[in-house]
């Protein structure tokens, strides 16, 4: 059994690649915040990459962990020199074994706050990228606006110089900067949201303004935020995958990752100081990335709570189970064709039939594994970003909008915490006991779900959505979850 470090390196099985450079000569150039398993097999696979061709050596990745379970990563990757391996899971049972080699270092802010600020004040430093997910950029769900209610950004607000939170890590940075006269970095978002660099634009000046209002207009006017669509499936590594790359590649990796062959990343060309030669590894960098982040969110991600809280309930545990059974494939397609695709302006490039059913091929991967509850955790922070856009712009145009409201009503029957077979199920959500008292309140009184204005809005004023979402949560109580879907499918519902 060969362990992963860098001395390690030309031990390792001959299908496992490697880095192709030397690693000594790779100097950081970007600081991530975030370093999940999607980082890993997403922007730092593709810095790799360019590394690999000789490309991009001064663009190696720091990251940074900011909550306490992050802990566990540093020490992981820092007891490999950084390095991990990346598993690409084809539906054929095919594995393919990389070693990454462009995360370079990797701060744990709660231990040395000051030290991560200095990593950013450092002039080599040119971008700030983040994966902190959908709650990471701390906005009210409805309103949009920051939350400085959160208890750490009220600490970061009245302790600048010892941060918590990220915005209180990146503002004070980016304040060392411009009192040494360094230029700013571009912070550049990553994460799985509508118009993320906007997001991420409005969240961090937001910060910034009530910290010091000079501070702020220089980021407005001075930093850029650039917007970007990610899309490649990376389920949460289990002991399994670890054991499986010690017996089919005998590696011994602490924290490897695993993910599906497709990856995507659509970016805008919006950067402060230089940025790596990324569409020279397969990054399409464009104008305008909202097209092709529309159809991700509409199609893909609405698509996973379409399949989720439904599937769970008809007794899958998997995704590859829901998207391999013909109804159930049949109601995912349903709804991306004449729920979310109407939504949609025309994609450069994208023929989006051929997509529809690529996405059903990628779900139905049975080597990832891609568990349901994880489909279904945070579902707070996803269902009013990913599908309810779409029920909102389909009552406007008179669309088809009933399968988009079950699912919302499936979300509703998962989150009452029980299954079909009177199991518990363990609800991950950060709102779970709020939403957990709502929806044992609708077996009484139906509609309570969505009256949460802090999550609908006035959907529970619209009569065609309270309609098809009481239809179907009456189905699901009374029929079942599979029998719900037949019936939509069916057009009986």
């Amino acid at each position: 059994m060969t362990r992963l470090s860098r001395k390690q390196l030309s031990r390792l099985d001959t299908q496992v690649a490697v880095p192709g450079y030397d690693r000594q000569s790779v100097t950081a150039g970007i600081v991530h915040f975030g370093v999940g398993g999607f980082h890993r097999a997403h922007q730092a696979m593709y810095l790799d990459q360019l590394m690999n061709d000789g490309k991009a050596l001064d663009w190696g990745i720091v990251g940074v962990g900011v909550m306490p379970g992050d802990r566990r990563m540093q020490e992981a990757l820092a007891s490999q020199d950084y390095l991990y391996t990346l598993v690409v899971k084809h539906a054929d049972g095919h594995y393919d074994a990389r070693v990454i080699g462009s995360l370079v270092d990797y701060l744990f802010a709660p231990d040395d706050p000051d030290a991560v600020i200095e990593r950013m004040a450092d002039p080599a430093i040119r971008i700030v990228s983040l994966t902190v997910t959908e709650g990471g950029y701390n906005f009210h769900p409805v309103t949009g606006e920051f939350n400085f209610s959160n208890l750490d950004v009220q600490q970061d607000l009245s302790n600048p110089e010892q941060p918590r939170t990220t915005f209180g890590l990146v503002t004070e940075a980016l304040r060392r900067r411009r009192e040494r006269g360094i230029t700013p970095f571009t912070v550049m978002s990553c994460d799985n949201i509508q118009g993320n660099g906007d997001v991420a634009h409005r969240m961090f000046t937001a910060y910034a303004r009530r910290r010091d209002a000079e501070l702020a207009a220089w980021i407005e006017a001075n930093v850029t935020f650039p917007n970007s669509m990610v899309d490649r499936i990376t389920p949460v590594t289990t002991d399994a995958d670890t054991a499986e790359l010690q017996s089919r590649f005998d590696v011994e990796d602490r924290w490897p990752v695993v993910c599906e062959p497709f990856t995507q990343w659509v970016l805008e060309d919006r950067f402060v100081d230089g940025r790596p030669p990324v569409e020279d590894a397969g990054v399409q960098v464009v104008e305008d990335v909202e097209p092709y982040e529309l159809m991700k969110l509409r199609l893909l991600n609405a698509s996973h709570q379409a399949l989720c809280y439904f599937g769970y309930l008809s007794g899958y545990r998997y995704a590859h189970e829901v998207c391999q059974d013909p109804l159930f494939v049949e109601f995912l397609l349903a709804y991306m064709e004449n729920e979310g695709t109407p939504t949609l302006a025309p994609v450069p490039g994208v023929d989006l039939a051929d997509y529809r059913h690529t996405l059903i091929e990628r779900f139905a991967n049975p080597e990832i594994k891609d568990t349901l509850a994880r489909l279904c955790a945070e579902s707070s922070d996803r269902i009013p970003k990913w599908l309810l856009p779409v029920v909102r712009e389909q009552l406007e145009r008179g669309g088809e909008i009933h399968r988009a409201a079950a699912v919302v009503a499936s979300w509703a029957r998962y989150t009452e915490g029980t299954d079909e077979d009177g199991q518990p199920i363990d609800v991950v959500d950060p709102l779970k006991d709020q939403l957990m008292a709502i929806a044992a309140e609708s077996r009484a009184h139906p509609t309570a779900f969505i009256e949460n204005r802090e999550l609908f809005g006035d959907l529970s004023d619209q009569p065609r959505f309270r309609d098809a979402f009481l239809a179907a949560l009456y189905s699901l109580r009374s029929s079942g979850a599979r029998a719900t879907v037949d019936a939509l499918v069916k057009g009986v519902l």
